[in-house]
């Protein structure tokens, strides 16, 4: 895989560029990941906030998580579409929604979690880490 890869919402007003490979790429099954993919899980990709770039203007929502840490968003304001999630404490990391790469080849979860919220009929590849709720 070459870096950069090139990514943008829906619309294309918010555009980014990913200069390195993820620390990990992850599903999550939980309901709150159900409601943001309207599907089984989300995927996430765990990226350095400096191995990212972003163009445009994008706007914020964030929620307090079941583990006490706040979970912040950033997406398009005109598509809605959501680019990436992260802590505020922890601002070095961003956990970017890799499925609007342009090359999304990246996208081979290591690890699912929330399984205990995972829809019945969606099966976990074998080989991958597995955790009832957060790790």
């Amino acid at each position: 895989m070459s870096y950069p890869i090139e990514g943008s919402c829906q619309c294309g007003g918010v555009r980014y560029k990913l200069l390195a490979a993820p620390q990990m790429v992850v599903a999550c099954h939980c309901k709150e990941c159900q409601k943001l993919s309207t599907s089984a899980f989300s995927i996430t990709a765990v990226v350095k906030r400096d191995d990212v770039e972003f163009y445009g203007d994008m706007q914020s929502w964030s929620r307090l998580a079941d583990s006490g840490n706040v979970n912040a968003a950033q997406f398009c304001p005109t598509c809605g579409n959501r680019i990436y999630h992260y802590n505020p404490d922890e601002p070095e990391i961003v956990k970017l929604k890799p499925a609007n790469l342009s090359d999304t080849r990246i996208i081979q979860p290591v690890a699912h979690v929330w399984v205990s919220e995972k829809q019945d009929w969606f099966d976990i590849p074998p080989g991958v880490a597995v955790y009832d709720k957060q790790p």
